[in-house]
C-alpha cells in the first residue's frame, strides 16, 4: 500500500498539470532560468519597443514623474553626469505583481526565464480606429488562437492598437472633460481567460494602462497582477513583428522591493 503522502504528493502534482494556468513558475530572484527555444536559432531582426523616455513623456495621472538634472558638466569637470529621478510607472515599464497586491511578487523577483519569452500579437486596429474604448477581448483572443494555435508557456501576449502613433499629442491621453481617458486595453474577461486558460506569463499593451482607459475600476489590473504575472504598459513598434514567432526582451528593473519601473524592451525575430 502506498504511504498517504506520496498518494497526495503525486495526486497535487497531477492536479497542477491539469491546469494550464498554475504552470506559471513562482521562482524568485533566480540567476538562469529556460527562456524559448527559438533563441537559440538566433534572430535577423531586432526591434526597439521602448519610447524613449523624457521629462515630458505622458502619464496615467497627468503630472510630470520623470525628472532630469545635470550635476556634473565635461566643460568643468572632463565629464557629465546627470540626476535621474522618476516614479516606477512612467514610459514603457513593466508592472510587477505587487503593483495591485498587497504581498506580490516585487519586480526584483520576477522570474528572469519570464523577461525573455515568445511575443504573441493581438492586432486590433480595425476596432480602435473607429472607437478609442474597444478593448482585446475573448472573441480577439480565440481568433489568434484559430489562426496561429496555442499560445506557447510563458509567452507575452500584447495589444497592438496603433496607439503608439497618438504619442507626441494630447490625443496619447485623450483625456475628456471630466478627466476620463479614452484608449484601448485588455477587458477583464479577456484577462481571466488568460489566467484559467493558458500559461501565459505576462501581457503587454501599446497605450498607458493594461485596461481601458475609461475603465476606472481597474478589472485587468486587479485580475493579472495578484494572480504573480506582470505587464509592460507604453510599448512601441509592435507593428513592426509578426503576430507569432519572434521573442521579446523585457529589461526590467531589479530595485529592491519595487512595483514595477521603466524598461528597455525588445522584438527579436
Amino acid at each position: 500500500m502506498c504511504d498517504p503522502c506520496v498518494i497526495n504528493n503525486v495526486k497535487e502534482r497531477m492536479l497542477r498539470e491539469s491546469h494550464p494556468s498554475d504552470r506559471i513558475s513562482n521562482r524568485k530572484n533566480s540567476i538562469s532560468s529556460p527562456g524559448p527555444q527559438t533563441l537559440s536559432k538566433g534572430h535577423n531582426i531586432v526591434v526597439d519597443l521602448t519610447h524613449t523616455l523624457s521629462p515630458d513623456f505622458p502619464t496615467f495621472p497627468g503630472h510630470q514623474q520623470m525628472f532630469v538634472r545635470q550635476t556634473v558638466e565635461y566643460s568643468k569637470n572632463g565629464y557629465n553626469l546627470f540626476e535621474l529621478r522618476y516614479e516606477e510607472h512612467v514610459g514603457t515599464h513593466v508592472d510587477a505583481p505587487l503593483h495591485f497586491s498587497a504581498d506580490g511578487c516585487t519586480v526584483d523577483e520576477l522570474d528572469i526565464g519570464h523577461l525573455v519569452s515568445p511575443l504573441c500579437i493581438i492586432d486590433i486596429r480595425h476596432k480602435s480606429a473607429l472607437n478609442a474604448d474597444v478593448a482585446v477581448e475573448i472573441d480577439d483572443i480565440e481568433t489568434w488562437l484559430h489562426e496561429h494555435g496555442e499560445f506557447p508557456e510563458n509567452a507575452c501576449v500584447s495589444m497592438l492598437s496603433g496607439w503608439s502613433e497618438n504619442l507626441g499629442s494630447d490625443k496619447f491621453r485623450n483625456t475628456d472633460a471630466d478627466g476620463i481617458q479614452h484608449y484601448p486595453g485588455f477587458s477583464g474577461e479577456a484577462a481571466e481567460y488568460l489566467i484559467t486558460q493558458t500559461a501565459v506569463a505576462s501581457i503587454g499593451v501599446d497605450t498607458l494602462s493594461l485596461d481601458c482607459g475609461a475603465n476606472q475600476d481597474f478589472d485587468v489590473h486587479q485580475l493579472w497582477l495578484p494572480s504573480g504575472r506582470f505587464g509592460v504598459e507604453a510599448l512601441a513598434n509592435l507593428d513592426q513583428l509578426p503576430a507569432c514567432g519572434a521573442s521579446i526582451v523585457i529589461g526590467a528593473p531589479k530595485h529592491k522591493g519595487g512595483t514595477g519601473g521603466p524598461a528597455r524592451v525588445f522584438g527579436l525575430l
